[in-house]
């Protein structure tokens, strides 16, 4: 069995969790250079399983810039390793970063912050068409 495989055959959630982190600091990392930590990732549900052989993607799109935070919706969609090979939504989630200094507290995103707290600029437009969360089989 591999390592960040349970019994069943399936990656454990919180492997998938740790690559939707990764894949939304590097998105966050677009738009500024500070050192972010993650203070939040808002309801993740897994809708289906992945599986061993799955090819996982992770799709990224910035939803809000604020003084000193970046939300990004992180997408996580597989593709079947087996036949018909289907592609099924995995999960979805929105995570939040905040940048800070060296001693660990908040600081802006941006130097050249403009307008009331909380509003920097639009993001810019996802790359990932915004869906809703499909149901599955693991739905409450």
């Amino acid at each position: 069995m591999p390592k960040d495989t349970n019994p069943m055959g399936t990656i454990f959630g919180g492997i998938i969790l740790s690559y939707i982190d990764q894949a939304g600091v590097v998105e966050a990392h677009r738009h500024t250079d500070r050192k972010l930590v993650t203070v939040a990732m808002h309801e993740v549900k897994f809708i289906a399983p992945v599986f061993v052989g799955d090819l996982v993607s992770f799709y990224t799109e910035t939803m809000r810039l604020g003084r000193t935070s970046i939300t990004v919706k992180v997408t996580v969609d597989a593709r079947r390793g087996t036949p018909p090979h289907e592609n099924v939504r995995v999960t979805q989630a929105e995570v939040v970063y905040v940048g800070i200094d060296s001693p660990g507290h908040a600081i802006p995103v941006k130097d050249d912050q403009e307008g009331p707290e909380g509003v920097l600029k639009a993001a810019q437009p996802g790359r990932v068409p915004k869906t809703p969360l499909p149901e599955g089989p693991w739905s409450a």
